[in-house]
């Protein structure tokens, strides 16, 4: 029956559509060894090496104090907005794979680092798997990422808090030490 099939290929097609929704999300980096800008930059131009994951926009870079443990070199962060139709654990792979790639060794947790790339927002998706939460779990937290992503975004709601992120970012500590890289 021709009309089975057409009505088959437009179902299959309306699954497709689902499942490859175009989603507008945002990416904390962060560096503090090696050539950190260079280090920062050769990440971005990675992610956006692939026509299935765009980026958008950028963020202007911080110099930021460590958080977590303090005796190490200051970071420099910055946050990417990004458009993309792959799963979250698909973009996770990746970037996990760009950062291994880059030198990244394992290290102590909030330890010294060539490059740390975070999914922090995916739209209004909410994640809760054992390797992988968006929003990020320490997103509000972290003053360091904080400013950035509200120089991007200032009106996108936290989908688990209710909150802007410009209202997260004026009320986070350790404002003091996130500054403009000049």
């Amino acid at each position: 029956m021709p009309g089975h099939r057409r009505r088959g290929a437009r179902l299959a097609a309306r699954r497709l559509e689902g499942i490859l929704t175009v989603v507008i999300g945002y990416l904390g980096f962060g560096a503090n060894l090696g050539d950190r800008k260079k280090n920062l930059a050769q990440a971005v131009n990675a992610l956006n090496d692939r026509p299935d994951l765009a980026i958008l926009r950028t963020s202007g870079i911080y110099e930021t104090a460590p958080w977590g443990l303090t005796d190490q070199p200051d970071f420099l962060n910055m946050v990417a907005e990004f458009e993309t139709s792959i799963p979250p654990a698909e973009l996770l792979e990746r970037v996990k794979k760009l950062e291994q790639s880059m030198g990244r060794e394992e290290g102590p947790r909030f330890g010294s680092r060539l490059i740390d790339i975070d999914i922090l927002l995916m739209g209004d998706l909410v994640v809760e798997e054992p390797d992988l939460i968006i929003p990020h779990a320490s997103l509000h937290e972290r003053a360091f990422v904080l400013v950035p992503l509200a120089e991007l975004a200032p009106d996108a709601v936290h989908p688990v808090l209710g909150r802007s992120i410009a209202d997260l970012a004026r009320q986070v500590g350790g404002l003091d030490g996130v500054k403009p890289l000049v």
